[in-house]
């Protein structure tokens, strides 16, 4: 097929930096469904592996790596005196430098992660709070604030997680007042979606997945298999885990902490996501134990939705977090990890080719309404994933659709600023994403956290408040 929906043209020059699994399968979706020529995209990477992919698709390729020394004088050229779109899908790449020289440059800007350079995850010198997502966003916000609310437009956290998952909660929202006999046309405004939430009763808020892909003959010792970037999911479930805190919940974890800056929407814990596991449920799955790997998202969603009263007190604000079984072959290198005191292994191997079957289940579960439990999201398959676009398996379509949208979006809307998924149309987002996402469902549940709990062995499990974190936190 050639005959794609081209959603916009652009005139610029384009600037990949990174180009991992997602890079790979982002280029082929930029080039059906934006008008541009090849030739205006140039891929900045410091891996060769992936040369002959770009200059297949007619894509200038230079092999360097981005440092706060050379950032400028590496990109200039590339992106001559204005204009331009720069798509940042690289690790350790200062993500708020980038958009404020993107800024600089009048140049559009999108990111899947907000991200420090080398060491801001793992930087023992730092405290927890420091080097959490937490501190990442404030700085991201801090920098808003800087450029100004009409300065070029920067997507920030367009992946599917975070990302899409803002857009599938508002979709979800309308579902779920539809349902109810309360449909209405979507709120316009930040404080109209908080009330909508609150008024159906939503407590809190899962980012839940399941991801079944599996290869042939299983994970070997010492190598680290997982379906999407190895370095980025390390580099996350090393930071503390993080949570956004809903005004329902009761008192604080037992290693659970506050951030005395910012906008208070979020706590942490003082382990690793990584060694952090929680209760959730997905419609295929049904009940799972899946990481909180700390997310941009956790903590956006739980901002934005906080509803005030005139003196600043926060009423209302659902809770928030990432709910994450992997791949079985991811988890079983997660344990080999932690059992290493959280060295990673020598060998990467990047699931895609080599899986034989499976899907990437990925949604939002709202929960805590009347009708207990509503999950709506994706079920993409790994076959239908390969007919769809090439280098892609599930997880990695659902997070370069959500590349496709968010540049598409930025560049019908040119000077919004630094803006979150949150902040966007969802609609229109979904609307170029839904051709990539495979079956889209929602689903009631009347699972809880303490479904069939306490019989075997006591537990001290809230029953009054099934949905509190304490109930979802596997202690």
């Amino acid at each position: 097929m050639t005959d794609w929906t081209k959603y916009v043209a652009f005139k610029g020059p384009v600037v990949m930096i990174g180009f991992g699994s997602i890079g790979k399968g982002s280029l082929p979706l930029i080039l059906r469904h934006i008008g541009l020529d090849p030739s205006q995209v140039t891929v900045v990477t410091p891996e060769a592996e992936g040369r002959a992919i770009a200059e297949e698709m007619g894509v200038a390729y230079i092999q360097q790596a981005i440092t706060p020394e050379n950032m400028a004088a590496t990109l200039d050229p590339l992106l001559g005196e204005a204009g331009g779109f720069i798509v940042n899908l690289s690790v350790e790449v200062s993500s708020v430098d980038l958009m404020r020289y993107a800024a600089s440059k009048k140049a559009l800007y999108i990111d899947t992660c907000i991200e420090p350079w080398p060491g801001g995850y793992t930087d023992a010198s730092l405290s927890l709070s420091e080097r959490s997502n937490y501190a990442l966003r404030e700085g991201m916000l801090a920098l808003r604030k800087e450029l100004g609310a009409s300065s070029s437009t920067a997507v920030v956290t367009h992946g599917a997680n975070p990302g899409m998952v803002s857009h599938f909660v508002k979709q979800a929202l309308m579902n779920l007042a539809a349902d109810k006999g309360q449909a209405a046309a979507a709120p316009t405004t930040r404080e109209g979606w908080g009330q909508l939430a609150r008024d159906l009763g939503v407590k809190g808020i899962h980012i839940a997945e399941r991801d079944t892909q599996v290869t042939q003959g299983g994970k070997p010792k010492d190598i680290f298999y997982n379906t999407w970037s190895i370095d980025g999911f390390i580099s996350e479930g090393l930071q503390p885990a993080e949570l956004g805190w809903g005004s329902f919940e009761g008192e604080l974890p037992f290693d659970g902490a506050e951030h005395d800056y910012g906008c208070g929407a979020a706590i942490y814990l003082k382990r690793p996501g990584a060694a952090t596991r929680v209760r959730t449920w997905t419609p295929k799955a049904g009940s799972v134990i899946g990481f909180l790997i700390t997310h941009s998202e956790a903590i956006s969603i739980s901002d934005y939705f906080t509803l005030r009263d005139e003196s600043g007190r926060a009423f209302y604000r659902p809770t928030c977090h990432y709910a994450y079984h992997p791949s079985d072959a991811a988890v079983l290198s997660v344990h080999e990890m932690e059992g290493n005191a959280m060295t990673p292994q020598p060998t990467f191997h990047l699931m895609n080719d080599d899986i034989v079957e499976g899907i990437d289940e990925l949604g939002v579960l709202l929960y805590g309404h009347d009708r207990n439990a509503y999950w709506y999201g994706s079920q993409l398959s790994i076959e239908e994933a390969r007919k769809l676009a090439p280098y892609q398996n599930a997880t990695g379509l659902q997070v370069t659709s959500a590349v496709l949208s968010g540049m598409v979006w930025a560049i019908e809307n040119p000077e919004r600023g630094v803006t979150e998924p949150d902040e966007m149309d969802f609609a229109r987002c979904l609307e170029i994403q839904m051709p990539y996402l495979g079956p889209v469902v929602g689903e009631y549940s009347d699972w809880t956290p303490v479904q069939g709990r306490g019989e075997l062995f006591p537990e001290d499990i809230d029953r009054e408040e099934p949905w509190r974190f304490k109930n979802v936190i596997v202690r």
